[in-house]
Formats: structure tokens, sequence, C-alpha cells
């Protein structure tokens, strides 16, 4: 009997916030152990939550992101939670009545399960709850540091639509380009922003009914999560091969090691004994306050580049950049909207001014260092990397130029030279190419007169382009652009070169 994995994610991200949930302490990464902590986030007696607005509002930002529906009714639960790490020995999570559910998300994948290489996970909802600390295990003690408990955390849950490793991971990747895009979280791993736990079971295939859950806990890399799913998946198939019975249960991963570890059997709701926190009002959003917060949506970074590809003729490649950076897309999108040719505008940005854009900051990045090394009082300058609000040329700069070498007014490798001087200067291109002279000779006479002293001084290569060695007619062209100083229309110099050596 052949068996086949069914997977849900729960991932948990944390908020964008200047603050924790709860309380004014900050949300800050990096800061001495237990030094952003209040009597509140302590979860000392007496003390009241106050719901932190910004991160409602995120969560709701993230229901619309993800195509959920928003519910008029919303409220926060206790679920106790008896673990050093949460202060309170208890969460303060939504738990019935979740503040968005009922989403999709979709992405690009032709793995198994796709559609037109395109893969769809259903959301089940994305609630609202609040982070613990982080135990730290030394040599012969133990550590809790506070400083995270109280965090806005955002849980995201999927259906169990997820078939493969490789489909958990292009879903992950997804989704948090989605949250980044959309301003709801810096999602960076490294400081634990973003931690992922993996249900899986397995099922004949064919079978509707699910298998026993077993969890993976607390996965923090996409990457992680993959090789997990690639260890656990065959080692629940090969015990049901065996006549072992699966018991939902929660596991860790061994990323050292390769393999999970059973951890405990796994909690039922019931044990969590959730009910309303009597100490927070139940969320009722009017429509002005949903309102405001819709107006908050971005482009998804899906659509942004399906639209780039359709409306701009763009390659995936060059749209995939246009989506990382997107103000560069949006500059592009300036210039390319008056622009009958958009791919060489595209070329132009991505190639030569976000190279120009990278080369500046890195520059700034040196002498900053360099000029804190030697500067020994400490001061260093405020100087930062030309950004594109800072460009000394306008975007119609770059329609000319691009209209220039269309024309066939100035070579490709011309047109190099008076990029880089635009971008020094903040010159026309046209003006640039007259005072450099680079205008290109095009001049049927004159380019002749070249082909012929660069035929007469070459008779080697000529006598192999007419042994039949076509491309001993490059060695000649570029005897002719060196005599006319590069000026030369290459095009031209082809035809002429061809007509008078067949002649």
């Amino acid at each position: 009997m052949e068996y086949e994995a069914v997977i849900g994610l729960e991932t948990h991200v944390q908020l964008k916030t200047k603050s924790k949930m709860w309380c004014g302490c900050a949300n800050q990464y990096g800061s001495e152990p237990n030094t952003n902590v209040c009597p509140v986030c302590l979860g000392m007696p007496g003390v009241l939550p106050v719901p932190n607005d910004e991160a409602l509002r995120l969560t709701v930002l993230t229901g619309y992101l993800l195509n959920c529906e928003i519910p008029r009714f919303a409220k926060f639960d206790r679920k106790s939670y008896f673990y050093p790490d949460a202060p309170k020995n208890y969460q303060l999570t939504q738990y019935d009545k979740p503040s968005t559910a009922n989403g999709f998300v979709d992405f690009e994948f032709t793995g198994a399960g796709s559609v037109n290489g395109f893969g769809r996970v259903r959301i089940t909802r994305a609630h609202l709850e609040e982070d613990v600390g982080k135990n730290s295990h030394l040599n012969r003690h133990s550590g809790v540091d506070f400083n995270r408990a109280g965090v806005p955390l955002m849980e995201i849950v999927s259906e169990p639509d997820i078939t493969s490793s490789d489909m958990a991971y292009e879903y992950l990747n997804a989704l948090k380009d989605i949250l980044m895009h959309g301003g709801v979280s810096d999602c960076d791993m490294e400081k634990g922003m973003v931690r992922c736990d993996v249900n899986i079971s397995v099922r004949p295939v064919g079978s509707k009914e699910l298998g026993a859950k077993i969890e993976i806990k607390n996965m923090n890399s996409f990457s992680g999560v993959r090789r997990a799913l690639d260890y656990e998946i065959p080692r629940q198939i090969a015990a049901v091969k065996r006549g072992e019975k699966l018991i939902q249960s929660t596991r860790r991963w061994d990323d050292e090691a390769g393999i999970t570890e059973e951890m405990r059997t796994k909690e039922h709701a019931h044990d969590y004994r959730y009910f309303p926190d009597p100490d927070l009002m139940p969320l009722a959003p009017t429509d002005a306050w949903l309102a405001e917060v819709k107006s908050r949506v971005v482009e998804l970074p899906l659509a942004r580049k399906q639209r780039f590809m359709r409306e701009y003729q763009l390659p995936a490649p060059d749209a995939e950049s246009f989506v990382n950076d997107v103000p560069l897309g949006n500059y592009f999108e300036a210039i390319a909207k008056q622009s009958k040719n958009p791919k060489a505008v595209a070329n132009w940005v991505i190639n030569n001014l976000r190279a120009k854009l990278s080369e500046s900051s890195s520059r700034c990045e040196s002498a900053l260092t360099e000029e804190t090394d030697i500067n020994q009082s400490g001061l260093t300058s405020a100087a930062t990397g030309i950004t594109l609000a800072d460009l000394k040329f306008k975007p119609e700069a770059l329609l000319e130029l691009v209209g220039l070498v269309e024309a066939k007014t100035i070579s490709s490798a011309a047109a190099q030279q008076v990029f880089s001087e635009m971008f020094d200067t903040g010159k026309a291109p046209a003006v640039i190419v007259r005072e450099k002279g680079l205008a290109q000779v095009s001049d049927t006479g004159a380019i002749e007169k070249f082909c012929d002293e660069a035929i007469a001084a070459n008779p080697t290569p000529v006598a192999d382009y007419k042994a039949g060695k076509v491309a001993a007619l490059n060695s000649l062209k570029g005897q002719v652009m060196k005599l006319s100083k590069g000026k030369a229309n290459p095009a031209l110099v082809g035809e002429i070169l061809e007509r008078k050596l067949k002649n």
C-alpha cells in the first residue's frame, strides 16, 4: 500500500510594533536580559493589560493580505501554559473567536499538487497572541530572559493542504514575502521573528481520513522545516508499514543529527483550560476602522511580478528584481509607462542604476568604517549612500538615453559613458554626447574609408575570411572601430566589410 503525507503549518510571526502587546515596554531585540520588562509583562498580581492598537491593526491587515474574512467579533482567552518562560503561567491568545479566518496564499510551485505552475494553501486563521520569554541553558544553570515576553505574536494556521517538503518551503517563503511587503513584520529569522510548528500525518493514497497528527515544534528556519519533513515523512510511513500505531505527539528536530525525537504526547485543547480573559473587552471593529486598515493593503509580491511581466513584457528575473526592491520597481514603472521599450528601460535600471547605487552605498560604508577606526573621539560623518531620491538626473533623462541608443545616435559602449556622466553630474544625455563627441558615425562614405584602410592593413584576416572563416570578420570590425575611435556604427561596419570582401 502506498502512503501520502498531509502537512499543516503553524507560523508564529512577531509583529512590527514599537512596544509590547499589553504594556509600554519596548519591543526591541538585543537589549540586555530582563531590561525591557514591567509588572504587566512579568505577570505581577493585580496588573491590567492594555491592548496594543497597532498590533490589532497589523493582524487585520494580515487578514486582508491573506484573503481572509474579518469577523465583526473577536476576543482574547487565557491559555494555561505552565512553563518557565511564561511569566503569567498563562498566555493571552485568541481561541474560538480570532480576528481573521478562512483565507489562502497563492505561490509559484511546480511540484505535486500544483496547478499551472502555482500552489495554493488555505489559511484557517491568523490570530493574535503574545510571545513568551527565552530560556538559556548553560553548563550548570538555566536562565530566563523576559524581554521577549509579551511581544505581539501572530499565529498563522494553515489547512493541511501541503503534500511535500518542497511545497512547505515555497509556501513559507511566499508567506514571509507577503508579510514583509505589507509592513507586518521584518521576519528576521536570526532574531527569532519567525518560528514554525509543523503538523504531519500520513495516510493511504486516496484516503480522506487523516492519520495521527505528529507535531515538530519550534522550527526556526525554512530550510530546517524542509529537512525535518524529509526525515519525518519516511519515518512515519515506515512505522505504519511495520504495523505500528502512531499516536498524537510532539517531537523536536535535531538539525545536527538530522533526526526528530519525541518530547511528549500531544496536549488537547481541554488541557489548556481556555476561558475568556476577564480583563479584556471583545473586539468589535467599526466600518471606519476596517477601512483605515484596508487602506494599508499593498500589492502582493506574486501579483506584482505577474503584472510587471504582463504589462511591460519583462522576463521573470527582471520582474523578480522589481518585486524584491519595491522603490526601484516604482522608479522603473514611472519611466516605463512613458516608454515604447520597457525592457530597455529595465536593463538600464537593473544593470546600471542599481549597480551605481550599490557601489555608492558600499563606498560610504567603507569610508565610515575607516573613519571610525581612525577617529578616536568616536565621531563619524553622517554620510550615506546615494538613494533614488538623491539622483542628480531626472527620470526623463533615462528615456532620452534609451532613445539615443535606439536611434543609433550613439553606440552601446558610448551609452555606458553617457550614463556614468549622467549619474555623476546630472547633465542631459544629449548635452554629454555633444560635449564629449560621442555621436556615432553613420556616414557611409566615412565608414567605407575606414573599412578600406582596415582591409589594406590586415591581409591575414582578409584571407581567412575569404577562405571561409567567418569569425575573421570580427577582427576586421575591431580594426575599423579602432580607426574610428569607437564612433563608427557597428551594424554599418559589418555590412560594408562583408560587401567589400565578397566583391
